[in-house]
């Protein structure tokens, strides 16, 4: 099993002077410490850094343009594969000769190190951007379609009901042929099985889940991956997932009350909206945890015991993370830049993760899979 890093640029509050100055001091020490803490991810041997598209989310996730963060790591970075995690990629967000043109430049400028990762959002940002939800899964599938198209042809035209291009040449192409890797982002019920029978790469950035559930989630993308009929020139059949990873021997109370304040955080937008239209019942089982850290009562310690996050020295994060290959998680997706921790703490964490774990898995046979 491989490492990744995943970048959503926090910048909790508060901030240490009122805005605007505060906020644009924080997001810009924010940056510039996720660059170096990059750089040095590349360095000690990790796969894949996947930078998310978000918008408007307070605190948790301040990296609505991860073409122009990643492009500015392919010429600080050597070996890091540059995942877009993800591309907003419905009509409304931005036009798929957009996404043709912004991946593939990434591509020719890091020499091939690009991973295309999709999805479609939630409706906070689907309503700010005018995309129709009822038809943001069929668009997204449709837009993937028309950017391989882009990437495939010469020139290439397209006439849809939905969608609409006059005869272009798409420029550039990327490097890798016939393009990069396509995944699919998985946070809704049921689409662990659209990406594996689309022959697509699973992103699974579903959290406040036990593993037990992650582990169903794994075994219907198989399931549905076994026969694909794929959307892409490219068929990936990877799992990744990600978890919030820290690496001290003795986790300091600041460390544990991060990750409180991210889970409440996320909790916090995950009812008010991704679940709106669920019954209470259904919310429940689709998300367990939920109702405590709504109310305050963030289970931290059954979060760790049940190695739903991974904190703790080199040996613990090893044990924990040897759990997600024997669920058939093939990059393990670390989360290392959250809540309040400290750069050094993180520069630390990253190094400790590079010297010490990623050659532990990398020899590492899950249960399983032994000849």
């Amino acid at each position: 099993m491989d490492l990744d890093v995943l970048y959503e640029i926090d910048v909790p509050k508060p901030w240490n002077a009122p805005h605007p100055h505060g906020q644009r001091a924080a997001e810009q020490r924010a940056y510039r410490e996720a660059v170096e803490q990059i750089r040095l991810a590349d360095r000690v041997g990790f796969r894949t850094v996947w930078a998310v598209e978000h918008h408007f989310r307070e605190g948790r996730s301040h990296c609505p343009a991860p073409e122009v963060l990643l492009g500015h790591l392919a010429a600080l970075t050597e070996r890091i594969r540059l995942g877009f995690g993800v591309t907003l990629t419905p009509f409304g967000f931005t036009p798929p000769q957009r996404v043709a043109e912004k991946v593939a430049t990434v591509d020719v400028v890091s020499n091939g190190r690009v991973e295309w990762g999709t999805g479609r959002s939630t409706p906070m940002e689907q309503t700010a951007f005018g995309v129709d939800r009822e038809q943001s899964r069929a668009d997204w599938r449709e837009a993937i379609e028309i950017v391989t198209g882009m990437w495939r042809e010469e020139y290439f035209a397209y006439e849809s009901e939905r969608f609409s291009f006059p005869r272009r040449m798409v420029t550039p192409k990327p490097v890798q042929a016939p393009h990069p890797p396509c995944w699919m982002a998985a946070t809704s019920p049921g689409s662990a099985e659209v990406a594996g029978a689309a022959g697509l790469g699973l992103l699974s950035f579903s959290i406040m889940q036990p593993l037990e559930a992650m582990a169903r989630q794994v075994a219907a993308y198989r399931e549905a991956a076994r026969t694909p009929s794929p959307i892409t020139d490219v068929t990936t059949d990877r799992v990744s997932a990600y978890t919030l990873v820290h690496a001290a021997d003795r986790p300091s109370r600041h460390v544990w009350d991060s990750v409180a304040w991210w889970y409440r955080n996320l909790a916090q937008f995950t009812l008010d909206w991704e679940l709106p239209h669920l019954t209470p019942d259904e919310r429940e089982r689709t998300f367990p945890f939920l109702t405590p850290i709504i109310e305050g009562n963030v289970p931290v310690q059954e979060f760790s015991d049940g190695d739903m996050i991974l904190i703790g020295d080199a040996e613990t994060i090893v044990r924990k993370a040897k759990h997600y290959a024997d669920l058939g998680i093939d990059q393990l997706i670390c989360y290392v830049q959250w809540g309040y921790l400290e750069h050094r703490e993180i520069l630390r964490t990253i190094e400790i993760l590079g010297k010490e774990v990623i050659p532990e898995l990398a020899a590492y046979v899950p249960k399983g899979t032994a000849a």
